[in-house]
């Protein structure tokens, strides 16, 4: 079942854009297109390979160009293979392989020579090649998925797919590409917007302290790598969803040179002038009115067939009125973030959840609702392996560090519905010594720790009715909704599962408006700070979106909608 974009989809220009906006360099070479595949039983390198391959479209996907009877499992090796030359004047000094995301964990070789592996199927990596470098050079990838059968992050892929757990994919799935960079180079670069300094925080990595210079517009500041520096910002455009206000930044040192970006705004939790905990943006009251999104596309999975079909996800919920997309157990691509930014749309991240099987008593609605338990009791929540902690971790350090400098981002989600919950005070702790400067929702709907600012709501199945916090944070309804409605042609499968299921598109509208009236918009009034309707798209056999899964219907009318919306906004 594909999508608009799907069907147009040009082999010889895939994904294309360059994939780190907020620091581009002139150098780029990308490698997505067709490459070489084989799934073996063993873990040794092939002789022979099965086919083409599009990447990075996984195997699973109708648009990789490959007929898979089952997804990969986690006893089979999967392998990419592809001989790239370089252009004969690409090397300036180092040459950098970057991947975007390759689910599960990935071996990297160049021309026989293993040169770096990664664990975590949401995070990127990239490695320095240049010292195994010839004129024709081979690249293989090694891929292990071990899905939900050991304690690795998963999302909502399952091996036995159903229901609102999804079909499981593997490979790789974002952009893969290469930059040449001279001997002394940028490698990281962190931007910390100042809002009530009228200034930003710039820290700019490199192997050694070297003189930096960094220029907006026509003001420039001199200094040196690895420490902190301060660029005034005296009379700046606040960024807002109603106003995306982007500065344009460029950064030298030495022969290296990145261009990025960033927008002056504040995020916190501060009290109202009644005297309620609520959410603030640039240190103003601000309703956060978003939609649950997971980011499936009916023929990419995880991948979008391009670049178009992000933005238009962003821009059709910014028309219906929406200023937030809860972007829930999924890491997307960069560039999805500087659309999010430059479109003007709040961005609520999730962090990735993985552990054993969970336990239904554990993670099932409505019981949770009112119970909440110690998430210092591992094997309730399938959390005993060490290991499995310690890389959670891992990959949400890689997260934080990685998004860091998206404007949009409001707030991060640690953990959703005990789904392979521990320990959510120490993950508030760690998230804050990276990032201070963002809101956090340490457990979206239940299993509240009584830590942070915020209380979570998730509520489906009963009546919404707003509660002040006992612990007088602000009250957020981190998921509601769910209503069902099945469009006949635009379905993944016969199944259909959803909260609420109405039979036409008239009576889904009649249905949402009330609970936005009956339920929300006075929640609203009395204190609530937030709403998170699911959702955004269908996914699979969920068919409770307000887009169908191949994107090719709108279920309600858009300005009806937003005529909502804004009454909820204060429009």
């Amino acid at each position: 079942m594909k999508t608009k974009w799907g069907e147009i989809l040009d082999k010889n220009n895939i994904l294309k854009e360059y994939p780190r906006p907020q620091m581009e360099r002139d150098s780029y070479l990308n490698l997505n297109g067709l490459w070489e595949y084989a799934i073996t039983e063993t873990e040794s390198i092939p002789d022979k390979f099965h086919g083409d391959i599009l990447v990075p479209f996984s195997p699973e996907s109708e648009l990789s160009g490959v007929t898979l009877s089952k997804p990969l499992t986690p006893t089979e090796t999967l392998w990419y293979k592809r001989t790239v030359k370089l252009p004969p004047v690409f090397n300036v000094g180092r040459v950098i392989l970057h991947f975007g995301a390759v689910d599960q964990t990935a071996t990297v070789y160049i021309n026989g020579t293993q040169v770096c592996s990664h664990v975590g199927g949401y995070t990127s990596f990239s490695v320095d090649i240049t010292n195994y470098l010839m004129e024709s050079n081979l690249i293989v990838v090694k891929v292990r998925d071990f899905t939900d059968t050991t304690y690795h992050s998963r999302g909502k892929q399952k091996t036995e797919r159903g229901g609102m757990w999804y079909t499981p994919q593997s490979g790789i799935w974002q952009t893969v590409w290469m930059e040449s960079v001279p001997n002394d180079y940028i490698s990281s670069l962190r931007i910390t917007p100042l809002f009530d300094e009228s200034a930003v925080e710039l820290i700019v990595t490199s192997k050694s302290s070297k003189l930096c210079h960094a220029r907006v517009g026509k003001t420039m500041i001199s200094f040196l790598s690895n420490q902190s520096a301060r660029l005034p910002m005296k009379g700046f455009m606040p960024w807002t969803p109603e106003s995306p206000q982007l500065y344009d930044l460029v950064v030298t040192l030495g022969k290296d040179c990145v261009k990025s970006y960033f927008g002056m705004r504040k995020f916190s939790v501060e009290v109202d002038d009644s005297g309620v905990k609520r959410l603030f943006l640039n240190n103003k009251p601000y309703f956060h009115n978003g939609l649950l999104d997971q980011g499936y596309y009916s023929d990419g999975m995880y991948t979008a067939p391009s670049d178009e079909a992000m933005i238009f996800d962003i821009e059709t919920a910014k028309k219906m009125g929406f200023n937030m997309l809860r972007k829930h157990i999924k890491i997307e691509p960069l560039r999805w973030y500087y659309h999010c930014d430059r479109i003007g749309m709040l961005v609520w991240q999730d962090m990735i959840n993985g552990g054993g099987d969970y336990r239904r008593i554990i993670v099932t609605y409505p019981l949770m609702t009112c119970i909440h338990i110690k998430d210092s009791h591992y094997k309730w929540f399938a959390r005993e392996d060490e290991e499995g902690r310690k890389q959670y971790y891992k990959e949400l350090d890689e997260m934080i560090k990685h998004l860091y400098n998206s404007v949009s981002i409001a707030m991060w989600v640690p953990f959703n519905e005990g789904w392979g919950q521990f320990d959510a005070k120490e993950a508030v702790n760690r998230i804050l010594s990276i990032d201070s400067t963002r809101t956090i929702d340490h457990a979206s709907g239940w299993h509240d720790q009584k830590v942070g600012d915020i209380k979570s709501h998730h509520v489906y199945f009963k009546e919404y009715k707003f509660k002040k916090d006992k612990l007088k944070r602000a009250v957020i309804l981190s998921e509601f909704g769910g209503y069902n409605c099945r469009i006949k042609g635009h379905c993944f499968s016969e199944n259909d599962y959803g909260y609420k299921k109405f039979d036409t598109p008239e009576v889904l509208f009649e249905a949402y408006k009330e609970l936005y009236q009956d339920e929300i918009i006075p929640a609203r009034d009395k204190g609530l700070s937030a709403a998170v309707y699911t959702q955004l798209t269908d996914v699979e056999d969920e068919l409770n979106g307000l887009i169908t899964y191949d994107r090719k219907v709108i279920k309600m009318d858009v300005e009806k909608i937003k005529k909502i919306n804004n009454r909820l906004e204060g429009v």
